[in-house]
Parts: structure tokens; sequence; C-alpha cells
């Protein structure tokens, strides 16, 4: 049937100009002479007939000549030369098939921009990466399109045959990565974020008002942990939801206070007990926190998140053998998309108090898995993204690879060599140190805030950020600064690069105390003098320059 011969008052006329090439055609509403009506009278139009209603006479216009309705406009006249199916078709393809830099130049100027200031700049986010190029080949496919609410298997959406297929390869790969036994380990893929995944944990475990207990968020720990502000102010879900009670670290030495992490433990009597952090630069030890569960009948749950690769190298401890629950971020130290995932026990129980028959289902069995999923989803998230799931499937199995450990031991060893770096500048670190990833350096020595010495940073291309730590007299301080080796180890920086980064640093510092010292205290005064300042201008040159020497992952031809 050939629908191009089909005419309706409701069409929509296409400019003649088309052809059935893939170029575009332009779609416009029909005549753009939109009042021309050729030889119709338009008196004709407004002719008037008299009609009565319950005896009260009503004046209405007929409707003549395929007048439109009241309030539609004018009648329209389909435009001349009206295009064929094909032409209708090749329409649709051309927008369809248009390249980025064609279909969006102002969206594409922005990316090449970011681009490039990811190119000429030191990344020293702890939790920032740059993933490579199957993995962005993948987040950017055709997985986008398909929707597919539910677990691989029992989809709520038809055609998710090879969607399955992805996402158990995933889960495969996932239980490898960290050398886990399927018949002991479970795991879910889909959370969009670690914060996501700690939610559904809480979501799936507890009930409105239970209680949670994690490391305090300017201890090192993290606001999805139940962080709320000295006012008393709720800052997280986890904080509205859920009554949480912090451990914090030792004000003198930098290192969790595991006495009063366990007596807190022991007057608050958590149902959830969490071991991670955002920032804390030192071994976790997960015996003690399995001990202070078992007393205080608490699942003990471990937020990887930032060390989750260190992990998988076996260059940090490993919370599976202490932890009834894991989560991580997929990116950070995995080195793989941004999305979230969740770890569980599952079949017989190990420990007889491992955790408590209410969360844990019969006295010999885990039943964590179905209230996780089911707390994934339908309860905290829709459908899942598979594009990110290929791509975390991708990672997962790098992360397996020989390679990878190579990899993460240069990064432990990077950050090693930094922290010596600073020590013998006389900077002062939280703990002194570093057992991963990362370092804290604690600027309140020299009289600086973190916010002032990241700004002076990111004005010379060099991305830390501030990190509130504790003083030795217990007081809080937004005096820190968190800086991470993953992302610049991704680049190709071995020890001796870091010993050039921190002297950027170091210099960084200087041009921040000098401000501060011409510009007093004033916030204002002091990111006006930003603009035009000398030293800034020549260390971003020097930055830049040091920067561009090394690739860019996913970046090749």
């Amino acid at each position: 049937m050939d629908f191009s011969r089909a005419q309706s008052p409701l069409s929509l006329g296409f400019n003649s100009h088309a052809t059935a090439t893939a170029a575009a055609v332009p779609l416009q509403l029909l005549d753009p002479q939109g009042d021309n009506l050729g030889e119709i009278d338009r008196e004709e139009l407004s002719e008037e007939e008299e009609i009565s209603f319950f005896g009260h006479p009503l004046c209405v216009k007929r409707q003549r000549y395929g007048q439109l309705l009241p309030g539609r406009g004018p009648a329209k006249r389909f435009a001349v030369g009206k295009p064929s199916l094909e032409e209708r078709r090749s329409s649709v393809e051309a927008w369809g098939n248009q390249s980025l830099a064609v279909a969006d130049p102002e969206i594409f100027g922005i990316m090449e921009k970011e681009k490039d200031r990811q190119v000429r700049g030191i990344e020293l986010i702890a939790s920032e990466n740059f993933v490579c190029r199957a993995v962005i080949e993948a987040l950017g496919s055709h997985l986008t399109n398909k929707y597919s609410e539910g677990m691989p298997g029992s989809r709520n959406y038809i055609g998710n045959k090879y969607i399955d297929q992805i996402e158990f390869l995933c889960c495969k790969r996932a239980l490898e990565a960290f050398d886990l036994d399927k018949e002991k380990w479970g795991v879910n893929v889909q959370p969009y974020s670690c914060t996501s995944a700690n939610f559904a944990v809480y979501t799936g475990l507890l009930l409105p008002g239970d209680r949670i207990m994690g490391l305090d968020s300017p201890s090192g720990g993290h606001l999805s942990h139940g962080y709320y502000a000295p006012s008393g102010k709720k800052v997280s879900a986890a904080s509205i939801f859920f009554e949480s009670l912090p451990y914090k670290v030792n004000p003198k030495t930098g290192y969790i206070d595991y006495e009063k992490l366990e007596e807190k433990a022991l007057d608050f009597r958590p149902k959830i007990l969490i071991c991670g952090g955002s920032s804390y630069p030192r071994e976790w030890d997960y015996a003690r926190f399995r001990h202070v569960a078992d007393r205080c009948g608490a699942v003990l749950m471990c937020d990887m998140a930032h060390i989750s690769g260190l992990i998988a190298a076996k260059e940090c401890k490993s919370p599976f053998d202490y932890c009834d629950i894991v989560t991580s971020t997929t990116h950070k130290s995995l080195r793989g998309p941004r999305g979230g995932i969740i770890f569980y026990r599952r079949g017989l129980k190990s420990r007889e108090n491992s955790v408590t028959a209410s969360h844990g289902g019969s006295a010999q069995q885990y039943d964590f898995e179905e209230k996780l999923n089911f707390a994934v989803f339908p309860a905290t998230q829709g459908g899942p993204h598979n594009n990110h799931i290929a791509a975390l499937a991708i990672a997962l199995k790098q992360v397996a690879s020989p390679e990878y450990k190579a990899y993460i031991r240069q990064v432990k060893k990077n950050a090693q060599a930094l922290a010596f770096a600073l020590l013998r500048r006389k900077c002062k670190l939280v703990t002194g140190g570093t057992d991963n990833h990362l370092v804290v350096w604690d600027l309140t020595s020299v009289g600086l805030s973190g916010k002032n010495f990241e700004k002076v940073c990111e004005m010379c291309n060099l991305s830390v950020n501030k990190a509130a730590i504790f003083n030795e007299n217990g007081s809080i301080s937004l005096g820190g600064a968190r800086i991470g080796t993953p992302a610049m180890t991704s680049r190709g920086c071995v020890e001796s690069d870091f010993e050039t980064i921190a002297e950027f640093l170091l210099r960084a510092a200087q041009i921040a105390m000098a401000m501060r010292r011409d510009h007093g205290k004033s916030q204002a005064d002091f990111l006006s003098a930003l603009e035009n300042n000398k030293d800034i201008k020549e260390l971003r040159e020097r930055v830049e320059g040091f920067a561009s020497q090394f690739a860019m992952p996913g970046h090749g031809s």
C-alpha cells in the first residue's frame, strides 16, 4: 500500500526540495502563507446560522470548506510537491545518524574543551580515574536503548536475551575479580552508584528509624554512612531515614580509635556496622570490626569504594573474609565506568554468630540475596543501565589480568613516593603517610584552608579536593587536602613523576600562603586576586607542559 498518497486534514507538509538521499529534510507546517484560502469566499466562512436553545436564540458560525474547529486556526492546504515515503524515511535517518559535532556543535565544543582540560591537567582527585577506550565504546553504545527492569532471567520486558547474557557475564567476572566462590557469594551489578548501593542495603535489611554506624565524615568516612552536620542537620538520605551514630579517628594519630568504636557500638547497638571510607589513608582491621559486630549483633558491611581496585589486586587487605555485605563504586581505583555494586553472602553460614537471625534469615542460611535484589529494583531504582553493565564487565575482565595488578602496584608505589616527597618538604600528613592510593595533607600547620588551596590548584590545572580533618584538640577543621594517585598512574606516571608533582603542589601552597598574607582573610579579595596572578600563570604553564607529555587513555585513533 502506498501511504504516500494518503491525505488527511491533520497531516504535515514537507519541504518540496527533499530528496531520497540521507540529507536532512526540513520539517515545515504546511503552507507558510497559511491564511491564503485561494478562491474560497471568506464571507462564506463567516456565514451565521441562528438556532434556539431552551427558547433562547443563539448565533453560531457554520464551518464550511474544510474550516478547522474554533481555536485551531485557519485551514491549511497541503504543500505542493509532497515527499515520497522514501524521502520521509531518509529525513529521519538523516538526523538520526548525525555525528555529535553536526547534531549539537554547542555541546560538542564544550566536551572538546573538557577533553583538553583533562589532557593538559594533573588529575589528583582520589575518587577519579581515566577509563580505557573499550569502556568508553561500551558506554556510548546501542545498549543504552534497551529497557530491562528486573534481574537477568526475570525481566519485566521482552527482548532481553542478550542483555541477560551480558549481565550474567558481568556478575561472573565480578566474583572472579575478587576470588569469590559463587556458592558463598552473590553480586548485584545494577546500582547506579555506591551511594545507591549503600541505600539499597539499608532499605533491604532495615526498617525506617533502625540504627547504622559508620566512620564520621570528617574522620574520613562518607556521607552515605549516615552523616549529619555538627548543627544536627541531616545531610544524607541515610541519616534522614535511619538513626546513625558515627565512630571517629583518634585526633592525635588520625587512626581509627577501635576501643571507643567498640564502646559506642555496644551502647548504640546498630543493626548495620559499616567499615570503609572516602579519605582514610590506612588499612582497616576487619577482624576487629567482625568482633565488634558479633558482640552487638550487627550485620557487618564494608564500603570499599576507594580501595576496591587495591583489594582485587591483593595490595590491600580483603574485607570478604570477615564481612557479610561489601559495596563499592565501579570507577575510582577499579577503573571502570561510574556505578555501584553489591556483594552479599549466600548459602550456609560459616559462623553461627556472624549475623542475627532477623537479618540473615534462618539460623543456618543467609537470605540477603532476595532482600537486596528487591531493594535495588523495584524499591530504590528503575531499570538498569545496560551500557554501564557491559562497560563494567569489560573493566572486570581487565581487573583479573596481570597487567592490572601491575598497574595497582604502581598506584600504591606512587602514593608512597608522593607521601615521602611531601614529608621531606616538611609537610604534615594525616597518619604520617599512607597504606593505599591517597594521602591527606594537613594544611592547618601553614595557616591554609583546604578551600583556598584547592582553588589555587584549580587555577594551575592541578586537581585536588579539600577535606575535613580532626585537629589534635578534637575540633573539626576544613584545612585538609585529599590527593590520590590512580588517575595519573593510568596516564603512565611513575615515582619520579610524583616527585615533580609534589613540587607543583608545594609551589601552589606557597602561592596560596602569599596571597593570604597579601589579602588577609577576605575570601572575595583572595578570589579576585587569582585572575591575573603571575605566579599562578607561571605554575600553570609548567603543569600543562608536564601533563601534556603523557598519553590519555581512550583518546587513541
